[in-house]
């Protein structure tokens, strides 16, 4: 929670700001609106000769687990370079995105997915910082059980029915809280 204005240092309230239908943290000395906004996670799912590149988290939440490469947005790169980047760090593994894929809310957590599908350029891959381990998966491989997050499960899920209709939409969807904030990536 907010309690000081990042601009003048004054204490700040929550109240609607003039013009505004929602609560906001408001300084009322500099009268400065602090925004609170989703963030945004792009992923990729690397592939590879029919096989998707898969990583063993090595850190919390959901150590041990298996996900995409994907996390926070940093300032100054697009949504592609974040996925791009997000597969070299946990997976060393050098992609060329080919489409979006898809765009999951998580209203409740105030996250946004855009999942990308990436052709890995050669099958070079080791694991990064956050991996324990780096695998490409056949799609019958994929350890269903051991999938670290709901949305990451959800958007597997409609790859592989996509490979097996050899049609890739754009999937949308909002998934709801009735996730358990503890299977959700924070991080």
């Amino acid at each position: 929670m907010m309690k000081y204005c990042s601009q003048c240092g004054a204490p700040v309230v929550k109240k609607i700001p003039p013009g505004d239908h929602l609560i906001r943290h408001v300084c009322n000395q500099c009268e400065h609106i602090h925004y609170h906004n989703p963030k945004i996670v792009a992923g990729c799912i690397p592939e590879w000769e029919n096989q998707i590149l898969l990583c063993r988290r090595a850190i919390e939440p959901r150590v041990g687990l298996w996900t995409f490469p994907a996390g926070f947005m940093e300032l100054g790169e697009s949504t592609e370079e974040a996925a791009i980047r997000e597969t070299q760090e946990e997976a060393h593994a050098v992609v060329k995105i080919t489409a979006l894929y898809a765009v999951l809310s998580l209203p409740h957590i105030g996250q946004v997915y855009l999942v990308f599908r990436g052709r890995m350029v050669a099958p070079s891959y080791e694991p990064g910082p956050e991996s324990l381990e780096v695998r490409l998966f056949p799609l019958a491989s994929i350890p269903w059980d051991q999938i670290a997050f709901p949305v990451v499960r959800e958007t597997l899920r409609r790859y592989v029915e996509d490979m097996a209709s050899g049609r890739f939409p754009l999937h949308l969807a909002s998934l709801d809280d009735s996730l358990p904030s503890s299977c959700v990536p924070s991080g």
